[in-house]
């Protein structure tokens, strides 16, 4: 068979020309090797792919030992847009300077993100913005929440809420300078006056209130607003340590209960949805000016939940819990380099068969959620996924637990089969088993590698650098992490000792500027630095400790210091970022 130059061997089914070169005609040989990505069917005696020449839209097939066209040497291959490199920030937005003794969604967020777009940053990574817990062992945690899927209201903007009329700047409380946020305070500070606001919304009339009626109706948010705003409504008309102290009509959400909490409680409620009316307007105006920067948001999820939450309360069936609501089992992990004898969380272990039976659907809608207010997002806890440690809830330690199967990635298919293919982030530290691995290469979800880690064990040490991999995030630390600083000077003499000469350092060397440039040479795709680590600082700035339970997650950017402040270390990491190839 021959064909005559130009002829398109694939004009009935595609829009594309082919060119040959040096002769007359092409006899299909399917024996012959062609400069192209065709493919020969002997069955149908055409081409099944195309080669595309990136410079122009012209497809070519060449024989062997001919000539290439004269443009040949420009046909320099695309990078593909999946695979850019990039490097983000983490900073939660508590830490961020505020007036009013913590960070918020006003001014400092859009300084912080001009900032970001300045070091060439791409990301901004934020822990969980769920509202935080408040009791005394768990105060500011955004991992101990009373809602998977609210938003934590001590973040709105006072500022912002005078811009849209809800309050007068009259109304607004004096400046209050604190180096930590102390999360009672703060509350006490700024609670009555976000409640006004709000109240404000709900009694208004216009375009604002039109938008709070289109969010109360917005069918992939009204189903845990209601559970959640209820359930604010009882716990703060009844103030009981938890739910299951609850009269058993509220306890077990009999209908005329709740009809009866709904007249009883109905300005408590609508407040409550407008506050959170107002959390999803302000974060949305933050996000949607990223945006305008090229960064992403990449939040944070826990795997599990508070007991004393809505998610546990309204959806009791898809917990273990006995006859009587309480917990069979706890969550935990077994001893790791974070604690001797393993950590305790104590949240309700979920009843995967019975959410199976459901079609994941409380987990769809939590991933709706998430990607309602992210662009990608971080899974705490990955590994629970495939195997998790299950302690029975009269255990003080985590160590008497034992692992159990996980939903592995039947919970990966249902999601996906419902919202579509989505960036997630599996945070896969601690005790890897080979199944982790397998469900996170299977979903396409990169997992982690964290520097403070690297120096311990081995050469083959996942965390050193020579064993990173493209599909990870590389950071110098975590949220749990000390930091870069804090942890070299509580290193032993002997490890530091391997860390100089791993990293070809000397004891002058700025250590938290070095692990940095380790993090973003490194061969991992996504690299995040704690901002405490751009800052240079001390143990003092650290975030968390984990298997403690108090003085963490106040730490907040010095008062002193401003973004533009801080020019010169966003140019320093955007030099480091164009080196290694990240903007």
């Amino acid at each position: 068979m021959a064909i005559s130059p130009c002829q398109s061997l694939l004009s009935s089914s595609k829009n594309f020309p082919i060119k040959f070169f040096n002769s007359t005609s092409i006899n299909i040989n399917p024996n012959r090797f062609y400069f192209s990505s065709f493919k020969f069917d002997k069955k149908k005696t055409m081409f099944k792919q195309k080669f595309t020449n990136n410079v122009s839209d012209v497809d070519y097939i060449v024989g062997v030992g001919e000539t290439l066209p004269e443009n040949y040497g420009d046909w320099i291959a695309k990078k593909d847009p999946k695979d850019q490199r990039r490097a983000g920030v983490l900073l939660h937005p508590t830490s961020l300077p505020g007036l009013y003794g913590i960070g918020d969604l006003g001014e400092s967020a859009f300084r912080f993100l001009d900032w970001l777009h300045d070091a060439g940053c791409s990301i901004w990574q934020v822990l969980p913005l769920v509202p935080p817990g408040r009791r005394a062992n768990e105060e500011g945690s955004p991992y101990s929440g009373q809602d998977a899927n609210c938003g934590n209201t001590l973040l709105i903007s006072l500022e912002e809420l005078v811009k849209d009329g809800l309050l007068m700047k009259e109304e607004l409380p004096k400046p209050v300078d604190m180096e930590r946020v102390k999360f009672s305070d703060v509350a006490d500070l700024k609670d009555p006056l976000i409640a006004k606001a709000a109240e404000r919304l709900v009694l208004s009339k216009g375009e604002l209130k039109s938008q709070l009626e289109d969010f109360r109706k917005d069918p992939e948010i009204s189903g845990w607003l209601e559970d959640a705003a209820y359930f604010a409504a009882i716990d703060n008309m009844l103030d009981a340590f938890s739910w299951n102290e609850w009269p058993e009509p509220l306890r077990n959400r009999h209908l005329a209960a709740l009809e009866e909490v709904y007249h009883s409680q109905k300005d408590f409620i609508d407040i409550f949805i407008a506050q959170q009316f107002l959390f999803q307007r302000q974060w949305q105006k933050v996000r949607n000016y990223a945006h305008t920067k090229a960064i992403n948001i990449m939040g944070d999820m826990p795997i599990y939940v508070g007991y004393h939450s809505a998610d546990v309360w309204a959806n009791k069936s898809l917990f273990m819990l006995d006859k009587k609501g309480f917990p069979v089992l706890v969550s935990g992990v077994p001893p790791d380099a974070f604690s001797e004898t393993g950590q305790l969380w104590g949240s309700p272990l979920y009843d995967w068969k019975a959410m199976e039976v459901e079609g994941f659907s409380w987990w769809i809608q939590r991933i709706q959620r998430a990607y309602n207010i992210y662009d990608e997002c971080r899974i705490d806890h990955f590994r629970g996924f495939a195997g998790y440690w299950a302690v029975p809830s009269e255990s003080k330690i985590a160590t008497f637990g034992k692992w159990k199967a996980g939903p592995k990635k039947a919970l990966f298919d249902a999601i996906f089969q419902a919202v579509g293919k989505i960036n997630i982030i599996a945070e896969d530290l601690g005790v890897i088993t080979e199944d982790v691995v397998q469900l996170r290469k299977a979903i396409g979800a990169p997992g982690m590698a964290v520097l403070q880690f690297a120096f311990g064990g081995d050469a083959f040490n996942p965390h050193l650098p020579h064993n990173h991999e493209q599909d990870q995030v590389v950071y110098t630390g975590t949220h749990d992490n000390d930091t870069a600083r804090g942890w070299w000077e509580n290193l032993k003499q002997e490890e530091k000792s391997n860390v100089l000469e791993y990293l070809s350092l000397t004891d002058d060397d700025d250590i938290s500027w070095k692990l940095i440039q380790v993090a973003v040479s490194s061969v991992a795709q996504t690299a995040i630095v704690p901002m405490q680590d751009i800052l240079g600082l001390g143990s003092s700035a650290r975030m968390n400790i984990p298997a403690t339970q108090f003085g963490n997650w106040n730490w907040r950017i010095p008062s002193s210091l401003d973004f533009d402040g801080l020019a010169l270390e966003a140019k320093k990491l955007k030099n480091m970022l164009l080196m290694y190839g990240r903007i």
